[in-house]
């Protein structure tokens, strides 16, 4: 791995009314409180999205959630979140299978999600 500092581990979570779904990237050593996310982007309660819902929404098998995922988000349901630990760095994501890994600046994939039309958004996790 040639940016191993740079890797990312992803969090595919919806709300308890199954409306309003988030996908969290964030350093790949790192954890996400879901109740200090909730409070600062103002969500309800959040839990782990189906593996059904992984694959309407984004097309996406369980063990392969990525960033580029919204790329196939249809509808954009899903709101991408990106640690800001990546803000100025560059980024190693799944490119919608998780045989391989594209390293980008992560500045460049917010800005790919939100050319797709999905809300993007670089937040302290």
């Amino acid at each position: 791995m040639p940016y191993p500092d740079c890797d990312a581990k992803n969090l595919f979570v919806r709300d308890d009314e199954k409306r309003a779904y988030y996908l969290i990237t964030l350093m790949g050593d790192r954890r996400v409180d879901l109740k200090e996310f909730r409070r600062r982007c103002g969500t309800r309660p959040l839990s782990l999205a189906s593996a059904g819902d992984l694959g309407f929404i984004m097309g996406l098998e369980s063990g392969s959630v990525t960033p580029l995922g919204p790329l196939s988000d249809e509808e954009r349901k899903a709101a991408f979140s990106l640690d800001a630990d990546f803000a100025d760095d560059i980024i190693g994501v799944h490119s919608n299978d998780n045989t391989a890994t594209v390293w980008m600046q992560a500045a460049d994939l917010v800005r790919v999600v939100e050319g797709r039309g999905n809300e993007a958004r670089v937040i302290e996790l």
